[in-house]
């Protein structure tokens, strides 16, 4: 049972800090295209970025408890996730938005928890945060 406790412990976490970073990506994303005016496509793939670096800083220390990897390997392992993530953030959000027809919030948002639970968790906790 300490297994599973652990495991919901550090998903809990995780996911807090998916909130965090997803808060700035859908602040920044939004007020990009509604005040600045700026494509959406482009508003999504900024707002994902700057969640990113949120979300790497706060999982290396509080939730995957990696400061004893070299932040430089971590970052690198992060990049090529997050590279990924930030493609099916704003390939998702264009293809779902363009399709449906419907507002982008609404796509991004759809999109966001799928990429988040199926892929960025899944990797972080499986490549990024682990020791090679």
């Amino acid at each position: 049972m300490g297994w599973l406790k652990r495991e919901l412990l550090m998903f809990s976490k995780a996911q807090m800090t998916a909130l965090m970073a997803t808060v700035a990506d859908f602040g920044i994303s939004l007020f990009l295209v509604e005040i600045i005016g700026l494509y959406y496509v482009w508003a999504t793939f900024l707002g994902a970025l700057s969640g990113g670096v949120i979300n790497c800083s706060v999982n290396y220390s509080w939730v995957f408890h990696a400061q004893g990897q070299s932040k430089g390997w971590v970052a690198l392992k992060y990049l090529l996730v997050w590279c990924g993530s930030i493609g099916l953030n704003t390939c998702g959000t264009y293809m779902l938005t363009e399709w449906s027809g419907s507002y982008f919030m609404f796509a991004k948002i759809f999109v966001a928890v799928c990429v988040a639970v199926l892929w960025n968790y899944q990797l972080q906790r499986r490549f990024v945060y682990q020791p090679s």
